[in-house]
């Protein structure tokens, strides 16, 4: 055989070149025709238009044109020989006999050529010459790599011992010495009568184990290797074998040499288009991940994406990443197992030396594979595809997917990586804001209680000085009152008859009536003048500006103080009704706390509750405050039974700047701020307890010792 890319430049003579540039032949294709043994021609496929390469498949098609080609010439010319004979012979019977067999020969070659499954092909041909030469066994033996061989396929009659799939295997240890013998050479061989022939002893009792008195034997050769032998075997006794028998026998050989060739090649086809459709769908799964990873910029979210795909795609039992940190020290970060096998992710597995060994070597054990992640030049971490079950010799193209994939990885770590940091860092910058305005929120709020503090103090002292005037000069005008009185009731009792004028007076001034109600006066001013100083006091505990340390105060002074201060707004008013408010004290020690500050939590949560009445259509509107001791903590419950919160909104009440209340009616901050009073400041606890329709309470636990 002869392929030529390029008359030209392939070393040819230059006769050569010059009688094929005649033919306008630029590139060829030449193969023979051996119909036999002898060369009968070539097949020569010609380029005239420019130098071809010519591919590996367009050389084997054109061989097994030429070997299908070299068969048709072979039958041409025994059909022609046994033409000749036949006119040659006088016998009708023998003519009749051999034109028979040629049919039957046709029909065999047409049968074993519109099949191309090997089994099929075998057993069609074993039997059909079996039936054609009256042969006790043919059979089908196939060489092996070693030139070891077996028996693959067989027809035989009745009463012999079957040779395919026998145990031990029968061996020909002179064919496996010989490389096939004189087969290979493409001889046929055919003996009348084993024991005639001078065959050695070792050989005699190998055909005895086959049964066998007398035998045919020709080649199956795929182009030019020896693949096996078509053997016909008569066990009965010796037979006269015929040479158009044998000349049978060897065409037979060769079909099947042909159709096994096709059957291979076919399979190697469809192995390819398989290979090549398997490509095709990782290739497509690989994009799909590919667009996956690139779709998310949540690291876990690429992790799990990456090693699932991964694991489905190359059909493994875990596909997990491993990440390195810059001290070295390394591991895994994400995982994708079949089920039975223990995740590695959260056990802080420290990747084994001998692993970072091979990374680095470029070597790939039997049962994983791995490839590295690289940030630029830097080395991120690895790619791991593991094979648990049991050993996996890893095919390049796998190699490559996986490469492929860590280069994607690589790509989006960093794009996810800055997402990430710049997320926390816009978290941070809202917290940030958020403290800043709590902060601030908070200094304002503090600001206007003290200011608050100082004017309800001031106040205080400005109505406390005239009011202590006025009650420290209400006893001596008691005293000055009486004894005039006491001076008028004198004069009268001596004097029962005075002057007309006196009597006048008397009566115009209604003298009787003020001696009665003048003492009255006196009482009710007196009255008066120790409710201000009541009050005054109420506003001076209220602001506690004196007590702004930590200091043991009596609670309910605290309480009351606030209570009066909100006395206005618990009255009716318009269409709001009148609040009542309900006092269960009970006897309560003096309590460690800034009174300034707690006094600031009672207001913010009787305000609240009177807010919460105020929108409500309640009838009977209450609101209760108990106090009492449990162990070493004084509880203050403040309830109301106004409409309740639900329980979306109870579980924010303590969040700063959030509010109910419309705008510019709140801040938000009352609670917030009365929970850090409470909690931080006093080490106590503040809970909120409600129900749609059932009231709120409020309860208030605060160390009676600090």
């Amino acid at each position: 055989m002869q392929a030529v890319a390029d008359i030209y430049d392939a070393g040819l003579s230059d006769c050569h070149a010059e009688i094929l540039g005649r033919f306008s032949v630029r590139a060829n294709l030449v193969v023979p025709l051996l119909p036999g043994a002898q060369l009968w021609g070539l097949l020569c496929i010609h380029q005239c238009s420019g130098p071809r390469h010519w591919q590996a498949g367009e050389i084997q098609f054109v061989k097994l044109l030429a070997d299908n080609l070299s068969v048709a010439l072979q039958q041409a010319d025994y059909l022609e020989q046994v033409q000749l004979q036949a006119a040659q012979l006088a016998e009708m019977a023998e003519r009749e006999k051999a034109s028979q067999r040629q049919k039957t020969l046709a029909a065999i070659g047409e049968k074993i050529r519109q099949s191309l499954d090997l089994d099929r092909i075998f057993q069609t041909a074993t039997q059909e010459v079996r039936q054609l030469l009256q042969a006790d066994r043919v059979a089908i033996y196939r060489f092996n790599p070693d030139w070891s061989g077996e028996f693959i396929a067989e027809s035989i009659a009745s009463g012999w011992t079957p040779l395919v799939g026998v145990q031990p295997v029968i061996e020909d240890t002179f064919l496996q010495e010989t490389q096939g013998g004189r087969y290979a050479n493409h001889e046929t061989f055919a003996v009348d009568d084993i024991y005639q022939v001078g065959h050695t002893d070792c050989h005699i009792q190998l055909l005895e184990q086959l049964e066998a008195k007398a035998y045919a034997i020709v080649p199956i050769f795929l182009g030019e290797t020896l693949w096996g032998l078509l053997a016909a075997y008569q066990n009965s006794g010796p037979h006269d074998w015929q040479a158009s028998e044998v000349d049978l026998l060897a065409q037979i050989g060769t079909q099947l040499g042909v159709a096994i060739q096709q059957a291979e090649y076919l399979k190697q086809v469809e192995a390819q288009r398989a290979q090549l459709a398997k490509a095709a769908e990782r290739q497509r799964a690989l994009a799909t991940t590919v667009e996956k990873i690139r779709q998310s910029l949540d690291i876990d979210t690429i992790f799990e994406t990456t090693t699932q795909e991964v694991r489905r795609l190359l059909e493994v039992e875990r596909v997990a990443i491993y990440r390195f940190y810059s001290d070295g020290s390394g591991e895994f970060v994400a995982d994708s197992i079949v089920d039975d096998w223990t995740p590695v992710v959260k056990k802080q597995s420290a990747i084994d030396q001998t692993l970072l060994k091979e990374a680095k070597g470029g070597k790939y054990p039997r049962n994983e594979t791995f490839v590295p992640i690289l940030q630029g030049t830097q080395l991120w971490g690895l790619l791991v595809a593991y094979q648990n079950s049991q050993p996996r010799y890893w095919e390049d193209e796998e190699i490559n997917l996986l490469a492929q994939v860590g280069v994607q990885l690589g790509v989006a770590l960093p794009q996810a990586e800055l997402l990430d940091q710049t997320r926390q860092q816009a978290q941070e910058l809202v917290h940030a804001l958020e403290d800043l305005q709590q902060t601030q929120a908070q200094m304002i709020q503090n600001e206007k209680m003290v200011s608050l503090g100082q004017l309800v103090a001031g106040v205080a002292h400005e109505i406390n000085n005239p009011v202590s005037f006025i009650y420290g000069n209400l006893i001596h005008v008691s005293e000055y009152t009486q004894d005039l009185l006491s001076f008028v009731q004198l004069y009268q009792k001596h004097y029962p008859d005075p002057a007309a004028e006196i009597i006048e007076r008397a009566e115009a001034i209604d003298l009787d009536f003020m001696i009665e109600d003048l003492p009255k006066t006196l009482t009710s001013m007196q009255m008066g003048a120790d409710r201000i100083r009541q009050l005054v006091l109420s506003l001076r505990n209220f602001s506690r500006l004196d007590e702004a340390e930590m200091k043991p105060v009596n609670i309910h002074e605290g309480m009351e103080s606030t209570l009066l201060i909100l006395q206005h707004r618990l009255k009716a008013n318009g269409d709001a009704p009148e609040i009542q408010l309900v006092k269960e004290y009970e006897k309560l020690p003096e309590v460690s706390c800034h009174a300034a500050q707690l006094n600031q939590v009672f207001m913010n949560i009787i305000s609240n509750a009177i807010d919460a009445l105020s929108s409500s259509e309640t009838n009977n509107q209450k609101i209760i405050i108990r106090t009492e001791v449990a162990g070493d903590l004084a509880l203050i419950p403040i309830a109301d039974n106004g409409p309740g919160m639900p329980e979306e909104v109870r579980s924010r009440i303590f969040d700063p700047f959030f509010t109910t209340k419309p705008v510019g009616k709140g801040t938000g901050l009352g609670l917030s701020i009365s929970y850090k009073i409470v909690v931080e400041k006093h080490r106590g606890k503040l809970k909120c307890t409600s129900q749609p329709g059932d009231g709120t309470e409020f309860s208030i636990e605060i160390p009676i010792k600090q």
